[in-house]
């Protein structure tokens, strides 16, 4: 599971680093650094489009849950801020993006909460998980534009971009090292993406969702086992809090 993240980098480095040029009419919000990232936000997301015979790699701004073509309000995107990879091919709601509308969403880490029982009341440690090497991490992510029935279609403002990251169960908790960490703070795991991986995941002419699905999972234990994590404050909970320092290392409850 993936539910609140970091994604800090200037607009300037997250488009070197994702080899990208910003897509049309992005909004500077949507690209604001932020420490505590949550769903429902604007996110930025980075996709391939087909202009005649060329790719283009851009940059948009999209909202943190998936809004399909056919739904009748947005609201429906408040519980699809991640999709199963397991079922994402089936799903009513993801069958048709994962087909040609798949993205990858940028962060410098995203947090987890791993619950302790003690006694009569349960504590939660949230950890911050991200690249070791303090590179930008990139996830399989799906996108829906959706256009609001509200609004005329002769008016401007209609439509809606939207977007959702992929999950696949995390790695045995007795397995060694950071997988083992991984598998013991939480049962699923956003998939991340390789360069390589990553590559093929966005290619807008390649259609073949199944295998594609199937890559990047058999691909995410090999990038998440180069990951670090770090025990940080419990005011990462308030979505309020916002700050560079939320990312800071702390003792560890348990």
């Amino acid at each position: 599971m993936c539910g609140r993240y970091v994604m800090a980098r200037a607009t300037g480095d997250l488009l070197a680093e994702a080899d990208a040029v910003l897509g049309e009419q992005v909004e500077a919000e949507d690209l604001s650094p932020s420490w505590n990232v949550a769903p429902t936000t604007n996110v930025p997301i980075v996709v391939e489009r087909l202009q005649g015979t060329a790719v283009h790699r851009e940059v948009y701004g999209a909202h943190w849950g998936l809004v399909p073509r056919w739904a009748k309000d947005r609201q429906i995107g408040v519980r699809a801020f991640n999709a199963r990879s397991e079922t994402v091919t089936e799903k009513p709601m993801f069958r048709s993006a994962v087909v040609t509308r798949r993205c990858a969403v940028p962060m410098d880490g995203y947090y987890e909460w791993k619950r302790q029982d003690t006694g009569a009341k349960a504590q939660k440690q949230p950890y911050f998980v991200h690249p070791a090497d303090g590179s930008l991490a990139f996830f399989a992510g799906l996108y829906e534009w959706w256009r609001d029935p509200s609004v005329p279609e002769d008016s401007a403002g209609g439509w809606m971009l939207s977007t959702s990251i992929v999950t696949r169960d995390s790695p045995d908790p007795a397995a060694a090292g950071v997988l083992g960490e991984l598998g013991q703070l939480h049962d699923r795991l956003p998939v991340p993406l390789s360069e390589a991986s990553m590559q093929a995941w966005i290619d807008c002419r390649d259609r073949n969702a199944a295998v594609l699905v199937e890559r990047v999972r058999q691909d995410a234990y090999a990038v998440a086992k180069t990951w670090q994590l770090d025990p940080v404050s419990a005011a990462v909970g308030n979505v309020r809090n916002n700050a560079a320092d939320l990312i800071s290392p702390v003792k560890a409850l348990f």
